[in-house]
């Protein structure tokens, strides 16, 4: 069998959060969601059964609520410090997907949320 890519990801992870330019949004927090996507070789975890020969989408579900937990006035610098946080600690980690989208965000529009969507590569 030819594996072609493998990929580790976490869908839809809910944090309550303090992120947002006015201060109001900053004071009061609102709902993010977070979908993450890293594209790491673990074809060896396919026969071998260990942790070691992947990445844990645990420890990468850390990394994401420890940046979330720290507040912000822009997403995007949210996004920023998950992506520089996951490529220093996990060096097999080949690219990232990343989106962070704000429930309800204060924009006058009746919407589910807004947001960003990040596709980084390592250098």
């Amino acid at each position: 069998m030819k594996i072609n890519q493998t990929k580790i990801f976490i869908k839809k992870a809910r944090f309550f959060a303090h992120h947002g330019v006015l201060e109001q949004e900053r004071y009061t927090g609102a709902n993010f969601y977070v979908n993450l996507e890293a594209r790491v070789n673990f074809v060896h975890a396919l026969q071998t059964d260990e942790l070691t020969d992947t990445v844990s989408y645990a420890d990468l579900f850390d990394i994401v609520r420890t940046e979330m937990e720290t507040p912000s006035q822009l997403i995007e610098h949210v996004g920023g410090r998950i992506l520089e946080h996951i490529f220093s600690s996990y060096p097999e980690v080949e690219n990232i997907t990343l989106e962070i989208i704000k429930e309800n965000p204060p924009m006058g529009a009746d919407s589910e949320g807004a947001g960003i969507h990040i596709e980084a590569a390592r250098e």
